[in-house]
């Protein structure tokens, strides 16, 4: 199955840049660019595609407001590429729906497995760069006690659903949750799975997010819930 990309970049030489190497790689062909997020969202509603690789940096409408109402139009997933890994601009699109970012001058293998995971529902993209940025942010933006979210559905988390959350949140993989945790690999994202639905959440950049924003994993902290340790 080929994966159909649009490039977002208010820079022309970098869309062109990634479109060369895009377009020969096998099972990936890119469909359309766009310079602003504005054009971005008319390019969605024209062209059929399955994952956005967006700037946030761009003038007129940015890639957080293009990112938010793509997802709200039920479009394409967006991988969202950034300049530097602790931008904030990055921070608000994750918060809008982004699957996941990455920085420009990440290698074309890692961006081109980037894509296919995101494309297949996957959406933890360098999870502890993820981590990292959310809790540059979020200490930032809030000096000192921090207000918690009050998150519906929070409370209806089994123990165990609640562990895996704390681990998601500090960028473990389902098989390193498994380890942690002495469970199968199926049955963690069985686990994931329950909690995404509890807590209506559409992914796991999502639950991330809202793990350090309710206060299940605070800025710095390992978390407010106990995990047993490996046996």
């Amino acid at each position: 199955m080929t994966v159909r990309v649009i490039l977002v970049d208010d820079q022309e030489l970098v869309r062109i840049g990634f479109r060369m190497a895009l377009d020969a790689v096998e099972g990936i062909t890119v469909v359309g660019e766009a310079d602003d997020g504005d054009t971005a969202v008319e390019t969605v509603r024209s062209v059929e595609a399955d994952v956005v690789l967006m700037d946030v940096r761009m003038p007129r409408m940015d890639g957080v407001e293009a990112t938010r109402r793509i997802v709200e139009a039920g479009g394409p997933r967006i991988l969202v590429l950034t300049t530097f890994d602790l931008d904030e601009y990055a921070y608000d699109a994750l918060r809008a729906g982004a699957g996941g970012f990455l920085v420009k001058d990440t290698p074309l293998a890692e961006l081109v497995a980037a894509i296919r995971h995101v494309h297949a529902g996957d959406a933890v993209v360098a999870p502890r760069t993820t981590r990292r940025l959310l809790e540059h942010v979020l200490h930032g933006r809030v000096p000192g006690p921090r207000r918690r979210r009050r998150v519906p559905g929070l409370d209806e988390l089994t123990t165990r659903e609640h562990e895996v959350l704390i681990l998601v949140a500090r960028g473990m993989s389902n098989s390193e949750i498994a380890g942690a945790l002495t469970l199968s690999g199926g049955t963690v994202k069985v686990h994931v799975s329950r909690i995404l639905s509890k807590l209506g959440l559409r992914d796991r950049v999502q639950a991330v997010v809202l793990a350090y924003e309710s206060g299940v994993v605070g800025v710095g902290e390992e978390g407010t819930g106990s995990v047993p340790p490996r046996t």
